[in-house]
């Protein structure tokens, strides 16, 4: 017998009814850039390893421990599945010297892969939608960056996120906080775990974002990277939090916020919940103004964010706010054989003029078709009968309440399609 596949484990299948949710959700992205005149771009679910190595840092965790890499066996190049795509975007903009008139606002959509345990939240195949903004370089645009968000959650009727901000200054004020995190920490040397300890000479700050409970208190006498900011990244992290405050848009900050990522300086946030338990983050990102010349351009400022969409959508099902696919304006019903070459013709009519035809096929009973045309979700049934074939006239038949269901069914000429169309709802 063979031996039944399954998928890999932490990558998942979506099916129907469920890609409805994903369907509906994308649709709200799409106007939400549009809104903002943000244009689409897509990269290479694969990469070359360097570009990460480069653009994430060499001692993060998704470098070190998380990221699916391979040699290519023709030509022993390096590659690595995307475990984010700022970098891969960062990559295009050069490549293709998109920078050469100005800044440029984009938006991506995609699987991204980390090799890590499966949990709640949390996938080793998982879905983001991100937005870049390349090239502008003032607190205004980690604003709109923010603000943009917070209009995806309205529109998503999204509720219990709130932000959380934090400036992670300039690599000269990084450095001396580094300095200064290396001596409190080696102080308190024996109170540190396993992680902190390796993580200590190498990447220091992010033992501040370490979610072990026993290092809370030493975590929250660690010296403050705000402490060390100076005049110009002070003045940036103000004009974000006044154009926030002026938005209406109420947030914490939090100077414990570092990411996951070298590439960050000046703004970093989070949209964060309670809901999803350890993986409480759903939307993050912040300002990478190094990034472009760390990959190879010239310099110029960036700034974007990314957001995890199965987490979106997990917080939907609990608010009972998931999109539902809509069922098709018309189910057509074929009782009468000899009446399937017009029923084919008519649904493809119907279909040029803008409305949804889901025709049944595979023959069945009058009734049995009935019960799946109610159960399509349809509006209406169109049904062929050999009574309407011969006085060539088809039945309409609301399925719906509010769709004239009172008048029951009733039979209509075939010609001219205008007329029919009309009594569906549709302009002729």
């Amino acid at each position: 017998m063979t031996t039944k596949l399954s998928a890999v484990k932490g990558m998942n299948d979506v099916l129907p009814p469920k890609s409805a949710a994903w369907e509906g959700f994308e649709d709200a992205v799409r106007a939400l850039m549009r809104a903002y005149g943000y244009r689409n771009v897509r990269t290479p679910i694969v990469e070359p390893t360097a570009l990460f190595v480069r653009g994430i840092g060499e001692v993060t965790d998704i470098v070190e421990k998380e990221m699916y890499s391979f040699t290519d066996a023709l030509n022993g190049e390096p590659l690595t599945l995307r475990p984010e795509n700022t970098a891969a975007v960062v990559r295009a903009a050069i490549e293709h010297n998109l920078l050469y008139d100005g800044g440029k606002r984009l938006w991506y959509t995609g699987p991204m892969f980390r090799h890590e345990r499966p949990q709640r939240g949390r996938y080793r195949q998982f879905h983001q939608v991100g937005a870049e903004a390349l090239g502008y370089a003032g607190p205004d645009v980690d604003a709109e960056l923010i603000l943009m968000a917070r209009r995806l959650w309205t529109m998503l009727g999204l509720r219990d996120v709130r932000l959380e901000l934090n400036c992670l200054g300039q690599p000269d004020e990084r450095a001396r906080h580094r300095d200064k995190l290396i001596a409190y920490f080696e102080q308190h040397a024996d109170a540190l775990d396993d992680d902190s300890r390796r993580r200590l000479h190498s990447n220091p700050l992010r033992i501040l974002d370490s979610k072990n409970p026993a290092l809370q208190p030493l975590l929250e006498g660690a010296p403050r990277l705000l402490d060390e900011l100076g005049d110009a990244s002070r003045a940036h992290f103000d004009g974000v939090q006044q154009l926030l405050r002026a938005a209406g848009q109420d947030f914490r900050v939090n100077p414990r916020l570092v990411r996951g990522l070298d590439y960050y300086n000046l703004t970093v946030f989070e949209w964060v919940t309670d809901r999803l338990g350890a993986q409480g983050t759903v939307c993050a990102g912040g300002r990478y103004d190094g990034l472009i010349e760390q990959i190879g351009g010239k310099p110029a400022p960036a700034c974007g964010w990314a957001l995890g969409v199965e987490r979106v959508l997990e917080l939907l099902e609990q608010d009972g706010a998931l999109p539902v696919a809509a069922g098709p304006d018309v189910y057509l019903v074929l009782a009468h054989e000899p009446a399937a070459a017009r029923a084919l013709e008519l649904a493809e009519e119907l279909r040029a003029a803008g409305c949804s035809v889901l025709q049944h096929v595979g023959g069945g009973s009058m009734k049995s078709q009935m019960k799946k045309a109610d159960a399509s979700g349809a509006r209406h049934a169109l049904i062929f009968g050999a009574d309407e074939w011969t006085a060539g006239e088809v039945t309409l038949k609301a399925l719906r309440e509010g769709q004239g269901s009172e008048a029951q069914q009733r039979r209509i000429a075939l010609q001219p399609v205008g007329a029919l169309l009309r009594e569906l709802g549709f302009d002729a």
